[in-house]
């Protein structure tokens, strides 16, 4: 064998191991992955706090989706809005979610001041173009899921710079 010959056979061999190596790194990784998550769905979820509950009943609003809107609330919350579906329709009320909601340029929602063992208080504030608005709202957990039992009127937040204006 001449010493090319050799040289050919060794860089094969040499790339076939690698390529050996890097096929069965990719089985392994992939075995992982799988093994992953398995463990990840079988592990328990954690509960949903109130923020998640918020920001649900935000993009239902965004997306008009009704019957998850009116799921996110509780009490005379819900009865109110069910007399305002059954006045206007759903469609309409549906159209009406998404465009109060369309000028929301942001929204900020704080940490909730715990109240009772299953009530909050949450302070949250939207973000418009021209201005910020900020609401508290109540919340209720009923059997282990947060709802939203009472909203105050929006009070308007004095901004010192407003949404969008360039920075110089």
């Amino acid at each position: 064998m001449t010493k090319e010959r050799k040289t050919a056979v060794v860089t094969i061999v040499v790339l076939a191991g690698a390529f050996a190596l890097v096929l069965g790194q990719k089985n392994k990784l992939g075995l992982s992955t799988v093994r992953d998550q398995v463990t990840q769905i079988s592990q328990p979820k954690p509960d949903a706090t109130p923020q998640d509950a918020i920001y649900a009943m935000l993009d239902a609003a965004r997306g008009g989706e009704v019957k998850t809107y009116l799921a996110s609330y509780t009490g005379q919350m819900t009865v109110a809005l069910q007399q305002s579906i059954a006045e206007t329709t759903e469609p309409k009320f549906a159209q009406y979610l998404k465009d109060s909601n369309a000028a929301i340029k942001g929204v900020a929602v704080n940490e909730p001041q715990q109240l009772t063992d299953t009530q909050v208080k949450v302070r949250v504030e939207y973000v418009y173009q021209d201005r910020n608005e900020a609401q508290t709202m109540f919340l209720e957990k009923q059997a282990g899921v947060w709802k939203i039992r009472q909203v105050d009127s929006a009070e308007r937040v004095k901004t010192l710079v407003p949404y969008g204006t360039p920075v110089q």
